[in-house]
């Protein structure tokens, strides 16, 4: 009889540690962010990735970068960044192009900075390659080169590539962070800006605890 009700008292008690600990996490999926319906394949799978979703043209995007830069600093080297431009219409594929070709030049650390001040501090539209071409030239690119690697089958491969990627995250607009593939986090769904990080942040530790188990 004793150890019945021993085991009645168990049931009890494990239902309710269990709510307990749930409602202990500070941020609920379907909440504070989303859990992709398929995980998307990682770069390296040895670290926890963070993927950067956004567009030039954004002013959201323009406003979280230094708070996300400033965030990236301050994180242990299992984590690997990686930034992603949004395409969801024919002139967001020209901006694409413009951050992969500045990767492709070796002047990525320069121009992401020059083309996000272009688009939201002086309006600029970046419409065509010209537009685009002028930004590059001012940073001594020569016409040449940056017509060759612009349009460069590399480039259009990246930028499809990226287009993929979005489509396997669900993206819904930007900024959004997207943690190993896995979580995917807006400024809709956190809240603010730093509060997408502070989702991100508990994120990661979740997956850093189940990859060292």
């Amino acid at each position: 009889m004793a150890r019945v009700l021993a085991n009645f008292l168990l049931a009890l008690i494990f239902p309710a540690a269990l709510l307990c600990q749930a409602s202990e996490d500070p941020y609920q999926a379907g909440v504070q962010y989303e859990i992709l319906p398929e995980p998307v394949l990682t770069r390296d799978s040895s670290k926890i990735e963070v993927v950067d979703l956004f567009w030039y043209g954004c002013g959201h995007c323009y406003s979280f970068k230094p708070i996300l830069e400033s965030w990236q600093k301050a994180q242990l080297e299992d984590i690997y960044f990686v930034g992603i431009p949004a395409v969801w219409q024919t002139e967001m594929r020209l901006h694409a192009k413009a951050y992969y070709t500045a990767q492709a030049l070796k002047i990525f650390d320069v121009m992401h900075d020059v083309i996000f001040d272009a688009m939201n501090l002086e309006k600029e539209k970046l419409q065509n390659e010209s537009e685009i071409a002028s930004l590059f030239l001012a940073h001594g690119v020569t016409a040449e080169k940056f017509s060759k690697i612009f349009n460069s089958g590399t480039i259009e491969m990246a930028v499809d590539f990226a287009e993929k990627k979005q489509a396997q995250y669900r993206l819904r607009g930007t900024p959004e962070i997207v943690v190993n593939g896995k979580y995917r986090i807006s400024g809709r769904t956190a809240g603010s800006p730093r509060e997408m990080l502070k989702v991100a942040t508990f994120l990661i530790d979740k997956e850093r605890s189940e990859l060292n188990n």
